[in-house]
C-alpha cells in the first residue's frame, strides 16, 4: 500500500490517498477544500480509481472538500454517524464558528461501525473509535502496514482541542489510552494536521496524556 499525504484547507489539514502498489481501487482519509486537484493527478499517475472517502470526523476542515470530490467520481463517503448533525447541518457549524464558511451538506453513503474491518488499497484496517476531539472521531489501523490514520485525536507532542462543542477532554484521554496507546509502539501515526509520529514517541513524551 502507497500512502500520498496532501495538505490543503485554510487551517493546512493532511488528508492520506491510499494506492495500491499496481493500480486499482484507492481510498481518501479526509477531505479538506483544494485537495481533489492533488488526488485527481495521483490517480492519474497511479492508474487508480477512487473508491471511497473515509472520514475521521466531521469538523469543517475534514470535510469540505467532499461535494467536489464527489461531484467528479460519486465517490462513495462514510464517517461516524456521532458527527452526523454537524455534517447535514452546516448552518449550525457556521452560526458557531461566528463567521461563513461556504459549508454544504455532506450526507455519507454509510456510517462505520467500531471495529469494523475495511478494505482500501487491498489492505485491512480496522476501525477504532476514539471520541473527545468531537463525538464522530475514529481512527483507521492497519495493523499488517503498522499504520493508523488518527484525525485530530492525537498530534505529534500534542493532542486534538476539545473546546469545540461536543469535545470533552476526560473523554479524549480515555480515548488515547485505550484506543492509541494500546497499538504496538512501532506503529506509526499520520495526524490530521502536522508531520507524523509513533505510539513509542507519544507514549514517553506526549505532555497532556500519559500512558
Amino acid at each position: 500500500m502507497k500512502i500520498h499525504v496532501m495538505t490543503a484547507g485554510m487551517v493546512q489539514t493532511n488528508a492520506y490517498l491510499l494506492t495500491p502498489e499496481a493500480g486499482g481501487e484507492a481510498v481518501l482519509i479526509d477531505a479538506p477544500l483544494g485537495v481533489w486537484a492533488m488526488v485527481a493527478k495521483i490517480l492519474e499517475k497511479e492508474k487508480c480509481v477512487l473508491k471511497e472517502v473515509w472520514l475521521t470526523h466531521g469538523h469543517f476542515d475534514h470535510i469540505q472538500g467532499v461535494e467536489e470530490i464527489a461531484a467528479a467520481t460519486g465517490v462513495k463517503v462514510f464517517a461516524h454517524e456521532a458527527d452526523r448533525a454537524m455534517m447535514e447541518q452546516p448552518e449550525v457549524v457556521e452560526a458557531r464558528m461566528g463567521f461563513p464558511l461556504g459549508l454544504k451538506v455532506v450526507k455519507p453513503e454509510g456510517w462505520f461501525t467500531v471495529g469494523e474491518k475495511r478494505m482500501a488499497a487491498v489492505a485491512e484496517a480496522e476501525v477504532r473509535y476514539v471520541p473527545g476531539h468531537c463525538p464522530g472521531s475514529v481512527l483507521f489501523y492497519f495493523a499488517k502496514e503498522g499504520v493508523a490514520f488518527v484525525g485530530d485525536a492525537i498530534f505529534a507532542g500534542s493532542v486534538g482541542r476539545t473546546d469545540f462543542e461536543g469535545g470533552s477532554f476526560p473523554l479524549l484521554e480515555k480515548s488515547i489510552r485505550e484506543q492509541i496507546y494500546t497499538l504496538p509502539e512501532a506503529t506509526v501515526l499520520y495526524p490530521g494536521h502536522g508531520g507524523t509520529t509513533t505510539v513509542a514517541k507519544e507514549k514517553r513524551g506526549n505532555p497532556y496524556v500519559r500512558p
